[in-house]
């Protein structure tokens, strides 16, 4: 969660990638979810504008099924700043005023 809201994309895709790996059941979605977007910052980090767009909205996809504080994380405020990102991609609209993308805990 550390490096997903440090923006340490590559660290962080493999972090998740492993726990993804080792979980069976309800949250492998979750994590295969946070993942995604995880890449898809790494994609748009590499210019890949296209990768980022599809693997941010299969993570949202998945994100969207889950429960909203699976994990103690707030995915009911995560989402709709998921949302802005992917229209924006879809738009090819900037992205540099968007706020960032932060994995909170649950109150």
């Amino acid at each position: 969660i550390h490096l997903f809201n440090q923006e340490e994309w590559y660290a962080c895709h493999d972090g998740f990638e492993e726990l993804w790996h080792e979980t069976q059941g309800p949250l492998r979605p979750l994590l295969q979810g946070v993942l995604q977007v995880a890449v898809a910052r790494l994609h748009l980090e590499r210019g890949n504008r296209r990768g980022a767009t599809v693997l941010l909205g299969e993570g949202l996809g998945r994100l969207q099924r889950c429960g909203s504080s699976d994990l103690d994380l707030d995915l009911a405020a995560l989402r709709p700043l998921l949302q802005q990102w992917l229209l924006a991609l879809q738009n090819d609209a900037p992205i540099d005023d968007l706020p960032p993308l932060q994995l909170t805990r649950s109150q």
